[in-house]
């Protein structure tokens, strides 16, 4: 059985993230193995889906929301708490073996599953992520700073590992899907436009660009060396609101992100400032270093004219 180190976390979260961690636990295991954890991402998200499901039963939970059901599940009558998780984020990518994740946000419960959920994102309590990575590891917070636990698979324990995460700011990475470059709005192609441009262009210097499929490793990476995560919307139709579950996905890393000293926004406006107005609402996600997020909130305050413009000429935006 897999414990989790628990000094840190207040007392009316510790079942809960301890079901969680037990649960992280042998879902590492299983995608080590491989086996249908290694197969379609359907059946993987569902076997991840049906594990989380029994193992939160008598962990004080109420209401359980998860992206596999369009309605969240009641799991014990007298619980206080609302948990939103995603089992298997990124489950696409774990043949190519890029790391998944569990995803996972905290609120108090209601008497409904609809005033648990609906509800401003800011009322979240507590979120955090688990990373299926070469190492396991459990980020979390209770709204008193992000820690990290590590995963040791000898005493099968995850130790706390960092008590409060300082989200770095000199990073020169920035990850953005690139693919669709041609859908993006002007303000989002204006600031990788000018980050591309490299020492010769108004951020005088160079970046690098990072993508994978796996919200869950972009977050661990911003987390641990800084920079930037784009996911904004696009023109495309169907794109118009994002991609990502503002309730499942988004919000959660939000929140851990904010707790770590860094910023998260829909790409103007501060992503936990959203109201979460139906369990399967989508939304675009900027994350990382404040000083970076707030830039391309800036961006989008440019006039049409320069935001036009070629890199060399939005001066406003120099260095």
């Amino acid at each position: 059985m897999t414990h989790l180190e628990t000094r840190l976390i207040p007392t009316r979260f510790r079942p809960v993230l301890e079901a969680i961690a037990q649960a992280s636990g042998t879902l590492s295991d299983r995608i080590r193995r491989g086996g249908e954890m290694a197969e379609a991402a359907a059946p993987s998200s569902a076997a991840a889906e049906a594990l989380f499901t029994a193992t939160l039963r008598g962990a004080g939970v109420r209401w359980l929301s998860t992206p596999l059901r369009p309605e969240p599940q009641a799991l014990q009558p007298d619980g206080a708490l609302a948990v939103a998780l995603d089992p298997l984020e990124g489950a696409s990518g774990i043949e190519a073996n890029i790391p998944a994740g569990t995803i996972f946000a905290i609120f108090a419960a209601g008497d409904t599953s609809e005033a648990s959920f609906l509800r401003p994102a800011r009322d979240m309590l507590a979120a955090g992520y688990v990373l299926h990575g070469p190492r396991c590891c459990l980020v979390l917070s209770c709204g008193q700073g992000t820690q990290i636990h590590v995963l040791d698979p000898e005493s099968r324990r995850f130790a706390l590992s960092c008590e409060r995460v300082a989200l770095p700011s000199a990073s020169p990475e920035f990850a953005i899907d690139a693919a669709h470059y041609r859908h993006w709005a002007r303000p989002v192609r204006a600031y990788v436009d000018d980050c591309m441009a490299g020492a010769e262009g108004p951020r005088a210097r160079a970046f690098s660009m990072r993508w994978t499929s796996s919200l869950t490793a972009e977050a661990h990476r911003i987390l641990m060396r800084g920079g930037i995560f784009l996911d904004p919307a696009i023109t495309r139709p169907g794109g118009e609101r994002g991609r990502l579950r503002l309730l499942h996905q988004a919000a959660p890393i939000a929140f851990l992100i904010e707790q770590a000293g860094g910023r998260a926004t829909d790409g103007a406006l501060p992503l936990l400032d959203a109201p979460l107005t139906e369990l399967a609402a989508l939304s675009p996600l900027v994350f990382g270093s404040a000083d970076k997020v707030d830039r391309v909130a800036g961006y989008h305050d440019l006039p049409e004219a320069e935001v036009s413009a070629l890199f060399g000429h939005r001066g406003l935006f120099r260095a």
